[in-house]
């Protein structure tokens, strides 16, 4: 398949996405008040390969994750554009406050553990590069890191994203014209670089 079209699509609406950003640059998150906020995420997320039961996928690494995304995906959440019936129920109890300060802690647990990003990149994943890096370290504090995260959930998120389930304008595009057979190519190539971690207890 050819990805030149998704390709346009996804660096086009990057940039409308990115200046239209509500996320503050200057909003400070408290890690401290963060931390407590945070156990509740400890018995899943802290957990090495911790499964979800149903559909089964390993739940996603968020070690050396972007802090403004985090406070991204919480609010999708929160609003429904992702789906998922934990953590619906637990981001909704939280502020906007309480959501940078969950971000700032988990930021403040490390740098994505990267290696040298030197050497020839798949065409396939090229598409995603513009908003996650060659090798899924993204440039861009909105958009998540990808490398090293679990296999088994990159499939999961972009199924959800090709079929409906989970809603973001970029992601819905790209993953709409992926085969089965693209999805597990991608997702292998990015879990297997190094990056994102498992925050000790």
């Amino acid at each position: 398949m050819t990805f030149e079209r998704p390709f346009k699509l996804v660096s086009y609406l990057a940039a409308v996405l990115l200046a239209m950003s509500s996320f503050s640059a200057s909003a400070e998150g408290d890690a401290a008040r963060g931390a407590d906020l945070a156990d509740t995420c400890k018995g899943c997320h802290f957990i090495p390969n911790y499964k979800n039961s149903y559909p089964v996928y390993k739940v996603p690494k968020i070690g050396g994750q972007n802090a403004e995304f985090v406070v991204a995906a919480l609010k999708g959440y929160a609003s429904g554009e992702r789906s998922h019936d934990t953590m619906t129920a637990h981001a909704a109890t939280l502020s906007d406050q309480d959501m940078l300060d969950v971000a700032s802690y988990l930021s403040s647990l490390g740098a994505p553990r990267t290696e040298d990003a030197s050497g020839p990149v798949s065409d396939k994943i090229a598409t995603c590069s513009a908003c996650h890096g060659d090798r899924g370290i993204s440039a861009m504090g909105m958009y998540p890191n990808l490398a090293g995260q679990h296999r088994s959930y990159l499939v999961k998120a972009l199924h959800a994203y090709r079929d409906g389930s989970r809603k973001n304008p970029i992601m819905s595009g790209f993953a709409g014209a992926l085969s089965d057979e693209d999805i597990e190519e991608i997702a292998l190539y990015f879990s297997s670089q190094k990056g994102l971690f498992t925050p000790a207890l």
